[in-house]
């Protein structure tokens, strides 16, 4: 069996929930040969893997979307479509939910590669028409540069031949998922969707806080990311997400109901819970394992925190990652330092976290968007209770699914400063809870969320 891997911006450039994930899945199942096709949108990246290989993965091909953009608009390219090829691209232009076997075959029998289209006559007259017909008040030159920002990445994706595989599994929607439908429509073998956050959802709420998409572009932008999940929606085997609310929202917005399935994660628990019991010093220390990316909130946990020094002074943060985003991690330690939090460390990727967690009282995650955190469930099954923002699964993760087990921490509003340092004080000022809350995590985690029922899954 050969499984072609298909990732967008995580495996395995980055760390974290996806990547962790895919790692263990891979080593999990050394009888089976991967092979990886990785879509990231900086060809910097190219080779700079943050993971040890395993052995059987056999190939890794690396999509990134910059490269298009070094197109010459010099040069002339001609296309030739017929009728019903026109009317379903200028679909796919208007984000309509194109026959993408139509648009695929349109593109694959031209002269030139798919991305040069945006530089042609064809695509002019196309665009014209979509300009009169849903943009008529719009300016002319923004219009443009939406349409080619959304369209110069899908075409490119369009000409690339994935890896020869038996199965084509996409770990999330968007970019990946249309790298799927490609291959898919090429090989006519079957396709897997995996959804750790449902993708079009979060771009959604990416689009809405934006700043640099106005006001009249904003519901294109989500309009694109629902059609690009519609792709392989309407043509995945199967589509798996991690918990109930999550397959849910997929059924909401178009998945098959009869193709959907929950797979929860699961994590090493027997590594997890001999972790070390956290000497008696004086200070709670509470870890946060999360890279810095505005996805996770660091700004706001660390204000959360500064409010918690205020009438609990006995305390220290400890923030567990690398720095995904750069210039967001400087942003976040000169806040610490503006603030005088002498008393948060920040010593970037623990190779050991389950040494780590005998330093810690419990944890905390103050994230915008998540799946399953695994962070959560390894802080669960090291007996460390936690404080998360209510997103993804977990409130199911700390409330529990009325599995018996009673609660494993707080759930507290995202971006909520004050609700946040407010259940993270309810720790510090009752050690007593810091034990049963973990111990009561430890349970679930036993439970429900071992990786060894993952991977049989």
């Amino acid at each position: 069996m050969r499984v072609c891997l298909i990732f967008e911006g995580s495996y395995p450039y980055s760390y974290g929930g996806v990547a962790s994930w895919a790692n263990q899945l891979i080593h999990a199942m050394s009888d089976i040969e991967f092979v990886l096709l990785t879509i990231s949108p900086d060809s910097r990246k190219r080779g700079k893997f943050l993971y040890d290989i395993p052995e059987n993965v056999k190939e890794i091909k690396e999509l990134f979307l910059d490269e298009p953009q070094s197109l010459s608009p010099k040069r002339k390219y001609k296309f030739y479509f017929n009728a019903t090829e026109l009317l379903e691209i200028k679909k796919m232009l208007s984000c309509k939910d194109p026959d993408w076997d139509i648009v695929i075959d349109a593109f694959k029998k031209q002269k030139y590669p798919p991305e040069a289209f945006l530089m042609s006559k064809e695509f002019m007259d196309i665009f014209l028409e979509i300009m009169k017909e849903n943009y008529e008040r719009a300016p002319f030159t923004d219009t443009f540069y939406m349409v080619r920002s959304m369209m110069l990445p899908v075409l490119y994706i369009l000409g690339k031949e994935a890896p020869k595989a038996d199965v084509y599994h996409t770990i999330c929607t968007g970019y990946a998922g249309l790298a799927a439908v490609v291959a898919h429509h090429n090989t006519r073998k079957p396709i897997i969707n995996t959804e750790h956050g449902i993708y079009s959802r979060e771009r959604e709420e990416e689009m809405i806080r934006s700043e640099w998409v106005t006001a009249d572009f904003k519901v294109q932008w989500i309009n694109f990311f629902y059609m690009l999940s519609n792709s392989v929606y309407s043509r995945a085997s199967k589509i798996t997400s991690l918990f109930n609310a999550a397959s849910k929202i997929q059924q909401d917005i178009g998945a098959p109901s009869e193709r959907c399935m929950v797979i929860s994660n699961g994590i090493d628990y027997e590594k997890f819970v001999n972790a070390e019991k956290k000497e008696k010093d004086g200070i709670i220390d509470i870890g946060a394992a999360v890279r810095f990316a505005k996805i996770k909130d660091i700004k706001t946990m660390i204000y959360a925190f500064y409010e918690v020094t205020k009438v609990f002074p006995n305390v220290r943060l400890h923030i567990l990652g690398s720095d995904e985003d750069k210039e967001y991690a400087n942003e976040c330690r000169a806040l610490i330092r503006s603030l005088g939090l002498d008393n948060v460390l920040t010593p970037g990727q623990v190779k050991d976290m389950v040494a780590y967690y005998g330093k810690l009282d419990f944890t905390i995650l103050t994230s915008l968007s998540e799946g399953q955190p695994l962070t959560v469930l390894e802080s669960f099954a090291a007996g460390r209770p936690s404080v998360t923002t209510d997103v993804g699964c977990c409130r199911e993760l700390i409330y529990g699914a009325n599995d018996g087990f009673g609660m494993a921490g707080y759930i507290a509003h995202p971006m909520d400063v004050d609700d946040i340092a407010d259940k993270i004080l309810l720790l510090c000022k009752n050690p007593e809870d810091i034990i049963k809350f973990g111990e009561n995590g430890r349970k679930r985690v036993e439970a429900f969320y071992k990786r060894p029922e993952m991977i049989k899954k």
